[in-house]
């Protein structure tokens, strides 16, 4: 009764948006077809590592949030195609002292979700922590304050199985970096209730050798077998494998059921299983596409002898490979073209579910007065700004949407008391290596300056390649992005006219994310306050 109740509410919520004209349609990757079919990736998006379940007609996934707040995405489909991102779970990231400010590549690692007794829950690894739960009764609401269920340094991966008998068990991964071992599965025993472990765990799978690398389990049941899915061979380059038993500690027996073979899907590398209403099996993963972070492919799934073959298996060897258009889902219901947002017009109370910032979030980083038709970003001070931003906090930044792609925004920029020294604000493209554009104040007026920072995880430091006069702190900003993450700056001061500035760059990935792009507004230490930037949109467009 209360999968229906849920599965009514999201369907209300739809509808009404679909009736006042907000659901997202993107004008620069669409993966609905509209005859029946779809392309991969069906989101052209960095949600890495996706985790996904079917609850009554609905489905939901999350997927690796590392240092971005919020974290943990909470993305809802009711054809497995189209997704849009409706929440998301993790308000605050824990310890907060910690994620305060900024930890590249720390954080949220590949989680899992769960419905569980009418409760959603998400069990998440941090890889310098163990592992943690957050759970709801409403996927649309908030979310309880995260669990530590598991201590220890370098577990990962969670997959918690609630078993017929009512044993429940957690499936884990090993990073090397912390716990000095990788290529091992392990299994804990956990209360029924699945809030705590109570052994030490057992090794269930060793990949040295064939299988290095193994990780991201994901636990199944059918037709008497348990099922580990995990990947193997690395992101980039592995492949997926399929472990099966009788017994959930073993031994079990693997097959490698996807693999790249002769398509242009490098990886490809874990995700989640899941069966439809109409008892059709499919299967989401990733792609590792470098500046553009790990996005999202939907694969069909076939039986066969009790082992899954994913893709498909022209030769007929029982291993699939990933396909690029296929037949949708076959779901009942009206199903809305849509994509997770993109373009914000800053016309509510806050930004869209799309932006993060680069750490926990202070209130006093920005402001959206109701009625005021801008987002306000205030100069705030940071000890590291002369550094550079690779240790800024209050960067307001979202995935890219798209291989290619326009981003511009419209702002105003205003020093108070004249106090313009090391305050700027602008547009920004984020990775290892970054670029903006920067509009700033000296003695002599307003300018704007594209700046570049080479290897910023290693103290790179940033250069100005060009800088040049405005007439007012009132300018528009654009980044193109081309092929590849090549992206060329322009701006305009009448919203008509778009001068290029400085030099094409080339994207580059962060710490285990894609590149982001977003807004800034900046203030060194030790300067009085004041300042401020007014954003009246941001819009992704071809």
């Amino acid at each position: 009764m209360k999968t229906v109740k849920y599965s009514f509410i999201i369907y209300l919520i739809m509808a009404c948006k679909l009736a006042y004209g907000q659901d997202n349609l993107s004008k620069v990757w669409t993966a609905d077809l509209g005859n029946r079919t779809y392309k991969n990736p069906v989101i052209h998006a960095d949600y890495s590592d996706p985790d996904a379940i079917r609850v009554g007609e609905d489905y939901y996934m999350t997927a690796s949030s590392f240092n971005c707040i919020p974290g943990l995405p909470i993305l809802h489909s009711s054809d497995l195609v189209n997704w849009k991102l409706v929440n998301h779970a993790l308000q605050v990231q824990e310890p907060a002292e910690v994620y305060d400010v900024p930890q590249h590549g720390k954080g949220v690692w590949a989680p899992s979700i769960n419905y569980h007794k009418g409760e959603f829950r998400i069990y998440y690894p941090d890889p310098d922590y163990g592992i943690f739960m957050v759970r709801t009764k409403n996927p649309l609401g908030r979310w309880e304050k995260p669990v530590l269920i598991l201590k220890g340094k370098g577990i990962i991966d969670p997959s918690v199985f609630f078993d017929d008998d009512g044993q429940t068990y957690l499936a884990v991964a090993w990073a090397a970096s912390r716990a000095g071992v990788n290529s091992l599965l392990t299994v804990f025993k956990m209360n029924s209730d699945g809030t705590r472990v109570e052994d030490e765990g057992r090794h269930v799978f060793d990949g040295h050798g064939k299988n290095h690398t193994v990780e991201g389990p994901k636990f199944y049941k059918l037709n008497g077998y348990y099922y580990l899915f995990a990947p193997a061979g690395g992101v980039a380059t592995g492949w997926q494998l399929v472990m099966r038993s009788k017994n959930i500690y073993g031994p079990y027996e693997e097959r490698k059921v996807m693999e790249q073979g002769k398509t242009a899907i490098n990886g490809p590398h874990q995700g989640a299983l899941v069966r439809t209403a109409k008892n059709e099996y499919w299967f989401l993963h990733f792609q590792d596409k470098g500046p553009y972070g790990r996005v999202v492919h939907l694969q069909p799934v076939t039986w066969k002898n009790d082992w899954p073959i994913i893709g498909s298996d022209a030769d007929g060897d029982g291993i699939g490979e990933p396909v690029s258009v296929y037949t949708k889902p076959s779901v009942s219901g009206i199903h809305v073209i849509s994509a997770p947002s993109e373009s914000d017009e800053f016309n509510g109370i806050e930004p869209g579910l799309q932006w993060q910032w680069h750490a926990n979030k202070k209130i006093q980083w920005s402001a959206m007065i109701p009625k005021s038709g801008y987002l306000r970003l205030f100069a705030f001070p940071s000890p590291q700004i002369d550094k550079g931003l690779w240790n800024v906090p209050n960067l307001l930044l979202q995935k890219f949407p798209a291989p290619t792609f326009t981003a511009t925004t419209k702002l105003r920029y205003e020093v108070e008391w004249d106090t313009w020294q090391e305050k700027k604000t602008g547009l920004l493209i984020m990775g290892n290596d970054y670029s903006y554009l920067s509009v700033s104040k000296n003695e002599k007026g307003f300018q704007i300056a594209q700046v570049i920072c080479k290897d910023a995880p290693n103290s790179g430091t940033e250069q100005v390649l060009a800088q040049r006069p405005l007439k007012s702190g009132a300018v528009y900003l654009r980044a193109e992005v081309a092929q590849e993450g090549q992206v060329t700056f322009s701006y305009s001061e009448d919203g008509e006219l778009y001068h290029k500035i400085g030099e094409t760059f080339k994207a580059q990935p962060d710490k285990w994310i894609g590149a982001k792009i977003g807004i800034f507004c900046t203030s060194g230490s030790g300067v009085r306050t004041g300042g401020y930037a007014d954003f009246d949109y941001f819009r992704i467009t071809r």
